[in-house]
C-alpha cells in the first residue's frame, strides 16, 4: 500500500516551465557573453537556479545575475502563471484524507521554491520539502532519504514527475514514477513512453483516480 507520495514541481503542480526559461533569459542576459537559447538553458534543468546560472556566466557577476532572477520570477509569476494545474490542490487535499504523507521534491532552488508554492497559496500542502543543488541534480538521493526518514519500502512510495531524468532517479531508489504527462510536448510524451509506459498519465484526474482506487495493486 502506498503510505508516501512525492511531487515534482514545475511541470507537474504548475506550468512554470516556460515562466522560468523567460526569467531565466531576461535575468542573465546581461550579463552573459551571448544570447542564451532555450536549449542552452534547458540543459542546466536539474541544478537549482544558482548552478543553472553559473553554468552560463563567467566571473563575479553570476550573483547579480541570480538577484535579478529572482527580482523577475517573482513579478512573471503573478502575471504568467497566477495558479497551480486545476485539481492539483483537491488530490493532494484526498491523499491527506486517507493520512498519505505528501511531500515536494524539486530540483528548483529553496528561494523559487518558496516563490512559487506561496503564489499557488500551497506552503501547507507538503509534510517534506527538498530543493535543488547548485552542483548536481540530487532527486535520487532525496527520494532515498524519504524511505529512510519515513522507515519506508520503496513499494510504499511513488514519485509524480514530468521528465525522463525522474523516471530514472526514481529507478535508482527502486521507487515507481508516475509520469504527469498533462502538460509536456508530444515529443517529450514519446521520450517518457520509451522508459515508463505503463505509468503515464494525460491528466490530474486520470492520476487520481489511479492512486485513490489502486493503492493496493501498486
Amino acid at each position: 500500500m502506498i503510505k508516501l507520495v512525492a511531487f515534482d514541481l514545475d511541470g507537474t503542480i504548475g506550468d512554470t516551465i516556460p515562466m522560468c526559461i523567460s526569467a531565466f533569459k531576461k535575468a542573465a542576459a546581461p550579463y552573459a557573453n551571448h544570447e542564451l537559447t532555450e536549449k542552452e538553458i534547458i540543459q542546466t534543468f536539474g541544478l537549482n537556479e544558482e548552478g543553472m546560472i553559473r553554468q552560463v556566466i563567467t566571473g563575479d557577476n553570476w550573483q547579480k545575475a541570480l538577484d535579478d532572477f529572482y527580482d523577475v520570477y517573482k513579478k512573471m509569476h503573478a502575471i504568467k502563471c497566477p495558479h497551480p494545474f486545476e485539481g492539483i490542490v483537491e488530490l493532494i487535499g484526498e491523499l491527506k484524507k486517507k493520512s498519505i504523507v505528501i511531500a515536494l521534491v524539486t530540483g528548483k532552488g529553496e528561494k523559487s521554491c518558496t516563490i512559487t508554492l506561496k503564489q499557488f497559496n500551497m506552503e501547507e500542502c507538503f509534510d517534506y520539502i527538498k530543493t535543488g543543488s547548485s552542483e548536481r541534480n540530487r532527486k535520487a538521493e532525496h527520494l532515498n532519504n524519504l524511505l529512510v526518514e519515513y522507515n519506508l519500502q520503496p513499494y510504499e512510495m511513488v514519485y509524480i514527475g514530468d521528465a525522463v531524468s525522474d523516471i530514472m532517479a526514481c529507478q535508482k531508489v527502486g521507487i515507481k514514477c508516475l509520469s504527469a504527462a498533462w502538460a509536456v510536448s508530444d515529443m517529450d510524451i514519446c521520450n517518457i513512453k520509451e522508459h515508463n509506459k505503463e505509468h503515464l498519465f494525460y491528466s490530474i484526474e486520470s492520476l487520481r483516480f489511479f492512486l485513490t482506487e489502486s493503492f493496493e495493486s501498486i
